[in-house]
């Protein structure tokens, strides 16, 4: 059995995962700066929040994954210090945008109308006091770790760990979400009925 001891995924779950609140409404993202941090009001419940080891999602000082979660985009709006957010990458698909002063992600916003998730931001629900946020349900790009610099001798011990918080690791993303993407595809290719 492969030792999980000293295995840190994300400072937010390490302790173990906080479950959402029933009836949870949203909260105020806060980026690190000191003084005019950017705010963004998330005015919904987020889902499929999950942990990523990919190198594009903002991960905090010493995590490997970053834990990143979706709401409609309608729902997130920026109330504070807008001015100070830029687009990591105008070429990607997800618009990451991060405060310039901090580096902080707050929201990631898909602007291609084709795309499976067009619709949805992507934001990290640890930037907010308010408990009771939807709680991650897998770990998606376990992989890519080795791409951010993690050891690959470390991997089984960091899978290991991933399944004792309950987190089923993936090297996709959760079987749901790979399905909701193929028959996004399906129906656009004509496979399936629109």
């Amino acid at each position: 059995m492969t030792s999980t001891q000293g295995v840190h995924i994300h400072p937010a779950i390490d302790q173990g995962i906080q479950q959402g609140s029933p009836g949870f409404s949203g909260g105020v993202l806060t980026c690190h700066c000191a003084s005019n941090p950017v705010k963004v009001r998330i005015g919904a419940q987020t889902a499929h929040n999950h942990v990523c080891g990919c190198t594009k999602c903002w991960k905090p000082e010493g995590a490997d994954f970053s834990q990143v979660a979706v709401v409609a985009r309608d729902a997130v709006e920026v109330l504070e210090n807008g001015d100070k957010l830029e687009v990591v990458n105008a070429d990607a698909p997800i618009q990451r945008h991060r405060c310039r002063d901090c580096g902080v992600h707050m929201y990631g916003r898909i602007e291609n109308k084709d795309h499976p998730f067009y619709g949805l931001d992507f934001v990290h629900t640890e930037l907010s006091p308010e408990p009771g946020w939807s709680p991650p349900e897998f770990a998606a790009f376990v992989s890519s770790v080795i791409e951010s610099g993690v050891e690959p001798s470390r991997m089984d011990a960091i899978r290991s760990r991933l399944r004792e918080l309950g987190l089923e690791p993936y090297d996709a993303l959760s079987p749901p979400l790979m399905d909701a993407i193929a028959t996004h595809v399906a129906k656009k290719s004509g496979a399936l009925p629109a």
